[in-house]
């Protein structure tokens, strides 16, 4: 009795499902405002396209098409469902580029990662993990915020602080260590800076860790009001930016700067160091730790650490 009503329920939902054809139909004649239009743009016939616009608003039970001196205008009810159809088509199209890019792989993962992080840290490493494992894709994403694992459809994520939701397991990969850092010209021939003299210069800010400059100056019994001056960025690299540029001092983490301190646009501003809250870590979803590709992506990822 349940297999039949299983069964009449998703007849009844394809009754009222719109196909493909329907919705490129209406999505040109909303752009174009008539049928023949549409047409031309689709390649089809006037007849096919009026046809399918008629189909699509027999399924829905709703005008979809004011028609004036033959021009077709959206109704209030078309101008909603246009909203829709246009990100349902749009998400096929990335849908149908994602696969074909990928059509030669046999293993595709889909991996979420601190932005800079991957542009200063990950991506640089990558050609090396493609030469051990040629196989294996990498569709990379970039997240701020924790992923949560039953909303969001990634293999694995590497990010820092509380776990998220539906995570199956974290592999530890490194502890952060912010530095000081600033550009030789600010700094004007001086060597490291004590805690007095650096809250004399401006104190650039990573906006989404405030409390950064804070933390660092908490122990030296500054007045954490003077902390909280200079620039504001969203992202370390645009910090780290602003410090090559001579905007002021930056306090990041030191893996994140590594370039510039290897090639001399940035120094040290102190010696000391501070820990950060949380390390870095991998996350991922459950049973993805059973694919060949993922535990190959985290032998190497570790051993990639260990090398840092």
């Amino acid at each position: 009795m349940n297999s039949i009503n299983s069964v009449k329920g998703q007849a009844m939902r394809r009754s009222y499902v719109p196909t493909i054809a329907e919705l490129e139909a209406f999505r040109a004649c909303a752009s174009l405002g008539t049928t023949i239009r549409a047409a031309d743009q689709l390649g089809l016939t006037q007849s096919s396209v009026s046809r399918s616009i008629g189909q699509l608003e027999d399924r829905l039970g709703v005008a979809l098409f004011h028609r004036v001196r033959q021009r077709l205008a959206l109704s209030d009810a078309g101008r909603r469902f246009a909203r829709d159809a246009e990100a349902i088509l749009d998400s096929l199209h990335e849908a149908a580029v994602r696969t074909m890019a990928f059509g030669g792989q046999s293993d595709v993962l889909s991996i979420a990662v601190l932005p800079t992080l991957a542009d200063r840290w990950l991506i640089p490493r990558l050609a090396g993990f493609h030469a051990a494992h040629p196989h294996v894709a990498i569709d990379l994403a970039v997240r701020l915020e924790t992923v949560d694992f039953e909303t969001e459809a990634f293999d694995a994520a590497i990010q820092r602080g509380p776990a998220g939701a539906g995570q199956a397991g974290i592999v530890r990969l490194f502890d952060e260590v912010l530095v000081v850092v600033a550009s030789p010209a600010l700094l004007d021939g001086r060597a490291a800076l004590d805690d007095a003299e650096l809250a004399a210069l401006p104190l650039l800010q990573q906006s989404t860790r405030p409390t950064l400059w804070l933390q660092w100056f908490q122990a030296a019994g500054i007045d954490p009001r003077t902390t909280l001056r200079g620039h504001r960025f969203e992202q370390f690299s645009m910090v780290v930016e602003a410090a090559v540029a001579g905007l002021g001092v930056a306090l990041v983490p030191e893996v994140l700067a590594e370039r510039e301190l290897g090639t001399g646009r940035l120094v040290m501003a102190s010696p000391n160091r501070i820990a950060g809250e949380a390390p870095y870590r991998l996350a991922f979803r459950p049973g993805s730790e059973d694919r060949p590709g993922l535990r190959e992506f985290v032998r190497w990822l570790t051993a990639e650490t260990v090398r840092s």
